[in-house]
């Protein structure tokens, strides 16, 4: 007699409690699921990116394209050090093509430089064939200079930046983005370490997943970079230096302070006459700073 209460009951649990919870659970661990993914091929986009073959010391010109406001132009030497920078207005609506050709064959010739490094973004193609004009050019003075396109993603959260503005404070923002261009060729890693990872654009779907986690890992993937490649203590920036294992950002001002005050460091010995770093934080980082051409070969 009861038989049909019973399967009535059992129909209304199902369907009401069960089913729901189970199709819930099921759908939040589906997302975990693809959360993890997500956030490891952002990781993986993100290491391929910073551990990018470096074009090494050469002196750089970096080209920001832009069509109405202009390419920005920025020149950087051996060491990243911003030389010189420019604006030029080859496109529309000016379209000053041979005088934008001879700003540029001005600086090459002014500051050496065999290397044209041009974002990606809005009128890349376009200034492309400006810098193919002046290899042309270069070549029959019998020069040879490369170009390279690189990513922008980032820049312009870089030059606006609070690292931006002391690294460069005398520079308008909108040229900073061309200086960080010609650094990303010479050395990706020492240039992308000072953006957020999150702005340099690697990932997809980045505000859908677990914003904790990505930071976690994202940071995670930078610190692993930094320390299998290692860092020139002579040249790094503070954001550089406080990616190496043991060091925190208060130990990397130091560094650079002392750097700047006494010069090149000759040895890791010499670490330890910086103030703030200590017996444990000296064996934490020592494995993971390089210093070329310095009193010990090795």
């Amino acid at each position: 007699a009861s038989d049909d209460l019973l399967r009535k009951c059992v129909a209304w649990t199902w369907r009401v409690k069960l089913s729901l919870s189970t199709e819930r659970d099921l759908f939040s661990r589906l997302r975990e699921d693809a959360e993890k993914v997500a956030i490891k091929v952002f990781g993986d986009n993100l290491r391929d990116l910073l551990l990018a073959a470096p074009a090494g010391p050469r002196t750089v010109i970096g080209l920001d394209p832009g069509i109405r406001t202009g390419v920005k132009v920025a020149v950087v030497d051996h060491t990243g050090k911003l030389l010189e920078t420019s604006t030029i207005y080859p496109h529309e609506p000016r379209r000053d093509w041979d005088g934008s050709l001879a700003t540029l064959a001005k600086l090459v010739e002014k500051h050496g430089v065999n290397l044209i490094a041009i974002g990606n973004g809005t009128a890349s193609r376009e200034t492309d064939k400006l810098a193919a004009d002046l290899i042309k050019m270069a070549e029959k003075a019998d020069k040879k200079i490369e170009k390279v396109v690189v990513s922008e993603a980032g820049a312009s959260v870089y030059s606006a930046s609070e690292f931006a503005s002391l690294e460069m404070p005398d520079v308008d923002v909108s040229l900073r983005g061309a200086a960080s261009i010609a650094r990303r060729l010479q050395d990706p890693l020492a240039e992308l370490v000072k953006i957020d990872p999150k702005s340099i654009g690697v990932g997809q779907y980045q505000h859908d997943v677990n914003q904790s986690e990505l930071a976690k890992t994202l940071d995670a993937v930078v610190e692993d970079c930094v320390n299998s490649v290692g860092v020139d203590l002579n040249t790094a920036s503070v954001p550089l230096l406080s990616r190496v294992s043991g060091l925190s950002g208060t130990v990397a001002k130091a560094v650079v302070r002392w750097r700047e005050s006494n010069g090149a460091f000759g040895s890791r010995q010499d670490l330890m006459k910086v103030t703030g770093l200590g017996a444990k934080t000296f064996e934490q980082s020592a494995g993971f700073l390089r210093i070329r051409g310095g009193s010990n070969p090795l």
